[in-house]
């Protein structure tokens, strides 16, 4: 690449074409994209404020609410993989020196307690064998004893292939004025999760894994208590901030890119300008509930559920 002299030279035939042979990939992640996602995801780019692509936006959010269970109106895709879900997040509902309450029983209960501790957070934690999970009133008794501001756990951990069971553990959160959240990766779209039924507040997921879409897109969606504490947060850039937008008056959310509430006017009607959309990704997502949606959610559902014969 470098002459002599010093001066760049110019290649136009230094590495192959990418061409990638064929793979069954069996690990937790990324896993094989069904190629009418791969189509989708070729197509023309859109502006990000052009109608065309904020109704589609729309209709990602419309969809993600099936794959959620929820009527929550602030269901959307977060730029990232799935760990862009979990720190937005996270960085959204954890305020410095906030009490947080963690269950910790595999990789990725390690990885929230990270992830707080970078925020300032007074971390408390819930630590189990890997490979069990918390009870209800293993839960309940850590509420009443740590009082957090924030609960948060891992759905189904890939380290210990365990899954989490939810059932009441937003009734306990909102029994004592606590937000709750859940990092669903692993499971979205495999087994079901019932955001409206277990009243968590905030659940985030990704695409490569039981959604079966390619790594780069974490829906994401939010109850109206989180998203109303999530907005006592906002700060407006002041680049875009109108005379008719005003800051929160809670401490400001540290991360730019991951601020829910920045990200939420992006979505609403408002369309105030955060980022340039994934468009890709965009495309990618709304296809791969489309692909599900063809033979019915709950009957995919079932396959993950049936029973194997050995």
């Amino acid at each position: 690449l470098y002459s002599p002299q010093g001066d760049v030279r110019v290649t136009s035939s230094f590495f192959r074409q990418i061409d990638p042979l064929r793979r069954l990939l069996m690990g937790p992640g990324p896993i094989n994209v069904h190629p009418r996602v791969l189509r989708a995801m070729s197509a023309d780019m859109l502006g990000q404020f052009d109608p065309e692509m904020t109704g589609y936006m729309n209709e990602t959010m419309s969809l993600y609410r099936q794959v959620f269970m929820t009527r929550n109106h602030w269901t959307f895709l977060v730029d990232g993989t799935a760990r862009a879900g979990i720190e937005a997040a996270m960085v959204s509902l954890v305020e410095p020196g906030s009490r947080v309450l963690i269950v910790r029983a595999g990789r990725f209960g390690l990885l929230l307690s990270e992830i707080a501790e970078r925020l300032g957070a007074d971390i408390r934690t819930l630590d189990l064998p890997w490979g069990e999970v918390a009870t209800p009133d293993q839960i309940e008794e850590a509420l009443k004893a740590h009082r957090p501001q924030v609960f948060a756990c891992i759905h189904g951990d890939t380290s210990t292939t365990m899954a989490q069971p939810l059932e009441g553990v937003g009734a306990l959160c909102r029994k004592y004025d606590v937000l709750s959240y859940v990092d669903a990766t692993a499971t979205l779209g495999g087994v079901p999760v019932c955001v409206d039924q277990w009243e968590i507040d905030v659940v985030s997921g990704g695409l490569q894994k039981c959604m079966g879409g390619p790594p780069g897109s974490a829906p994401i969606t939010i109850s109206d208590r989180a998203a109303e504490f999530i907005m006592s947060r906002r700060h407006v850039e002041a680049g875009i901030r109108g005379t008719d937008q005003t800051n929160g008056g809670r401490s400001r959310i540290p991360s730019n890119y991951f601020d829910l509430a920045m990200i939420m006017d992006y979505w609403s009607e408002k369309r105030l300008n955060h980022h340039t959309e994934a468009s890709t990704m965009l495309y990618g997502a709304r296809k791969r509930h489309g692909s599900c949606w063809r033979k019915g959610w709950e009957a995919r559902l079932l396959v993950t559920e049936a029973p194997v014969e050995r």
